[in-house]
């Protein structure tokens, strides 16, 4: 017959398992921290994974010159994406002004990303309007416009917005996207400058892009 263990023999195997249970447990958190980090670290400004992974892909377009443009011409070098149009009035000239003054702000780190404007009115934004409008800023930067098929596309696959707003006398304007998408090397998206950033956040951003 077994005899039961002794309060005082049962104790050391307790002490066990309560060490064994704790070393558990805190493994467990530091695991649940790692795969939570990983989840969240999409951006370097906190942009979800989930978010970066979904925005970006491939795209054709046409350049003022009526070449053909796609995201194989971009590969291997990190870009700054803007959507807008020619006649914006305010956020498109303000935008790509600030970006070109940027640009000159970082020196030689400057040309080191390429700065890319798609046109989101391809019923009036000709290849050559196009390329006199990015031609004002006095800086490179990658004028593009296509079908309005090949524009939803690239809008879709970056998960941007435009939407024709019609004003008296049948004319329009466009409401947009006025972020600007700081895509990395591989063509994913690093970053969102905002237009109400400050010029430190702004070039703090450019330079992670381009390091």
């Amino acid at each position: 017959m077994t005899e039961p263990l002794s309060e005082s023999g049962a104790q050391p195997e307790q002490h066990g398992l309560r060490k064994v249970s704790l070393f558990l447990w805190v493994f467990m958190v530091l695991l649940a921290v790692v795969a939570a980090g990983i989840a969240i670290r999409g951006t370097q400004d906190g942009t979800p994974k989930e978010y970066a992974d979904s925005v970006g892909g491939p795209f054709a377009l046409v350049t003022p010159d009526g070449a053909r443009f796609t995201e194989r011409n971009l590969a291997g070098k990190p870009y700054a994406m803007f959507f807008g149009f020619t006649r914006c009035p305010d956020v498109c000239p303000t935008t790509l002004a600030r970006m070109a003054q940027l640009r000159k702000r970082m020196g030689d780190d400057g040309m080191k990303f390429a700065i890319v404007f798609v046109s989101v009115d391809p019923g009036h934004d000709t290849p050559a309007d196009i390329g006199n409008y990015t031609a004002l800023f006095d800086t490179p930067i990658i004028g593009l416009t296509g079908t309005t098929a090949q524009i939803d596309q690239i809008v879709k696959r970056w998960r941007a917005f435009y939407q024709k707003v019609p004003l008296e006398g049948g004319d329009y304007t466009i409401d947009h996207t006025a972020g600007v998408f700081l895509m990395d090397r591989n063509g994913r998206l690093q970053s969102i400058l905002d237009h109400h950033e400050n010029e430190n956040a702004a070039l703090a951003k450019l330079r992670r892009l381009v390091a």
